[in-house]
């Protein structure tokens, strides 16, 4: 039996475009294997994740056209595994069906709907019971979805029904150390019921999302046998062979691994060029400020979409260094991008003398700095609207926890690339990057972070140590420790009640954030849902 892993990118709610995608990816196929199993991601025909796009009663429709289209031009010899949302009078399944030779032959309801951290498929789906074992060509395949391989119950039903392999087709997205999460589980599910796993992961971003591929192949005994890339669309192809003890699957490449630092890299690019291009964006702007975060978020979007769609602007001020001028300079030029210095000084200026009368006698404070930035955001909005180009923010999931940014200035803007990226990891993402070629100058790696507000400022005048308050936000934002817990295992006292206080305080700013690419297991957005207005206290 010859498989074919298609690692596609869908686009969600675009029914007849993914279709598209299946035909072109299964006609390629058969030039190659003319009878083989071609398995695509979960929910192909919509994309995922649908959301609410699922409750609007056209759906079963496009589905039903999307199925008829596919079963009558698809290569009849083929067998093709695809899932989609299924409308019966039982209700809404999230289903994956076989189609061979122009017809459904069979399908299957996914048993386990996850629903936690960026999970909502108990709001749309109800939840299958019985296993999918089809023959193909002599072969005994189950076939099961997702949530269903984290859970014992669904591959045990597919072994007890005499699947002598496995297909589990998947829309799982990327966090740090997910890979190795996903490879024991899955190896552990083989071992059990001594037979092959197929896992299909779908590939591409999707607003906050990032779906890292990464499809691969364990043996009857959970061992790692084939891999594909990850962050990259593909078919890759598997080998199987039935023997007197069952289904063997021959040895292939494996794609390389990506280390921590470099997965969230491309985690990054593609979260950056899936939502600019599915958008429909012609370019980016962004403020470069000569700091690391900004630099950092340039050299990201040119990775994305290429120098000629970037465009940085360099906003001085009076408490703006010659360095950051410098090095902001340096940056641009190293890579290729539109560049333009814009004071803003003038605008400033305008604003705190229509001010004047109204701030008479009051010390001057926050309330200037914050000015300041708006003034940016500003800038960065016209020009937005005038050249139509997605405005990219800079903030940091460190600086977004505790506030320490502006609404309506630097959080004005439509995508942060950095949002769940905490400070220390950003530093690493400029080493990392200033490694396939030196774009970020060392000084902004090396110098004292400062927004740059106020003479001699740094981030350390307000905020703890980023060591310190990164390791504090981990905990509570993303493990939910306790203040007690972490002062226990070692964290000063001041600082943890300080800084959860600040992360309980500053929800209102962040529900009025930009959407930005989720690296982490929890990151601010879909995972994280606390209220505004409250009473509660962290304990």
């Amino acid at each position: 039996m010859k498989l074919c892993m298609a690692q596609i990118n869908t686009f969600v709610g675009d029914w007849a475009g993914n279709a598209q995608q299946v035909l072109e990816a299964c006609r390629a196929a058969a030039k190659e294997h003319q009878r083989a199993v071609v398995v695509f991601p979960e929910l192909t025909l919509c994309g995922y994740p649908p959301e609410d796009l699922l409750l609007r009663p056209s759906i079963g429709a496009q589905t039903e056209a999307a199925l008829t289209q596919l079963c009558r031009e698809l290569p009849r010899d083929l067998w093709v595994v695809l899932g989609y949302p299924r409308s019966t009078p039982s209700g809404l399944f999230n289903a994956a069906g076989v189609i061979h030779d122009g017809r459904l032959v069979a399908e299957y309801y996914k048993q386990f709907l996850p629903n936690y951290q960026v999970f909502d498929e108990l709001r749309y789906f109800a939840a299958g019971q019985e296993p999918c074992v089809i023959d193909i060509d002599g072969t005994a395949v189950g076939i099961t979805l997702c949530e269903d391989i984290w859970n014992p119950e669904p591959a045990a039903k597919a072994a007890a029904a005499g699947a002598e392999l496995l297909i589990n087709l998947n829309a799982s997205p990327f966090h740090r150390g997910k890979r190795r999460e996903r490879l024991d589980l899955v190896a552990e599910r083989a071992r059990s019921h001594r037979f092959p796993v197929v896992y299909v992961n779908q590939v591409g971003g999707q607003d906050e999302l990032v779906f890292d591929g990464g499809s691969f192949v364990v043996d009857a005994e959970g061992v790692l046998i084939q891999r594909a890339p990850e962050f990259e669309e593909g078919c890759y192809w598997v080998a199987l062979e039935r023997t007197s003890t069952g289904v063997t699957v021959s040895p292939a490449q494996q794609a390389p691994e990506l280390d921590d630092v470099a997965s969230v890299w491309h985690a990054l690019v593609l979260g950056v060029k899936d939502y600019v291009n599915k958008n429909g964006f012609p370019g980016v702007v962004l403020g470069l400020s000569g700091g690391i975060d900004s630099a950092v978020t340039l050299a990201v979007a040119v990775d994305a979409l290429g120098a000629e769609r970037v465009h940085a602007v360099m906003m001085p001020f009076r408490y703006t260094a010659s360095m950051s001028i410098e090095d902001a300079e340096a940056e641009a030029r190293a890579l290729g991008v539109s560049y333009r210095a814009i004071s803003i000084e003038p605008m400033f200026e305008s604003f705190a003398g229509a001010l004047a009368d109204e701030f008479a006698g009051l010390d001057t404070d926050i309330t200037e700095q914050n000015l300041q930035a708006r003034c940016r955001g500003v800038v960065l909005m016209a020009i937005s609207n005038k050249k139509n180009l997605l405005v990219l923010t800079t903030g940091n999931k460190s600086e977004l926890a505790v506030g320490y940014s502006t609404l309506y200035g630097d959080m004005a803007g439509g995508f942060d690339v950095l949002k769940d990226c905490p400070k220390g990891l950003v530093y690493a993402l400029a080493r990392y990057r200033n490694r396939v070629s030196p774009v970020i100058p060392e000084r902004v790696i090396t110098r004292p972070p400062s927004a740059e507000l106020a003479p001699d400022q740094t981030d350390q005048d307000s905020l703890p140590d980023y060591d310190v308050l990164d390791a504090i936000v981990e905990q509570y934002v993303e493990r939910d420790a306790s203040p007690e817990d972490m002062i226990a295992a070692g964290f000063a006292p001041e600082a943890v009640n300080r800084v959860v206080r600040l992360v309980d305080l500053n929800e209102y700013k962040r529900r009025q954030s930009p959407v930005g690419v989720r690296i982490t297991q929890r990151g601010f957005g879909r995972d994280r849902r606390y209220p505004i207005t409250w009473a509660w206290r962290a304990r």
